[in-house]
C-alpha cells in the first residue's frame, strides 16, 4: 500500500472515530474531539500536501493549527461548567 493510500485509511479511521464520539457530552468528548481534529489536519498537510519534506513548512502551518485548537478547548472548558 502506498503513503497516499495509508494517509486515507488513516483519515477514515480517525473520522469513524469523531463519528463515535458524537453521542458524547461534556469537556471530554470535545477535547478528543479537537484532538481528533488537529491529527487529520496534521495528516492532510504532511502528507497530502507534503509538507513534510518542505523544511519548516509543516511546522509553520502545524503550529498556529494547534494553538487555535488549544485556544478553542480551553476556552470551551472554562465557559462550560
Amino acid at each position: 500500500m502506498d503513503v497516499l493510500t495509508k494517509t486515507w485509511a488513516l483519515l477514515i479511521g480517525l473520522t469513524a472515530a469523531t463519528a463515535a464520539l458524537a453521542g458524547v457530552s461534556g469537556r471530554l468528548a470535545v477535547i478528543l474531539v479537537l484532538a481528533l481534529a488537529f491529527l487529520k489536519a496534521r495528516l492532510i498537510l504532511g502528507r497530502f500536501l507534503h509538507l513534510g519534506a518542505a523544511p519548516g513548512w509543516l511546522a509553520a502551518f502545524t503550529l498556529p493549527i494547534g494553538i487555535w485548537f488549544l485556544v478553542t478547548g480551553v476556552g470551551y472548558a472554562l465557559l462550560v461548567r
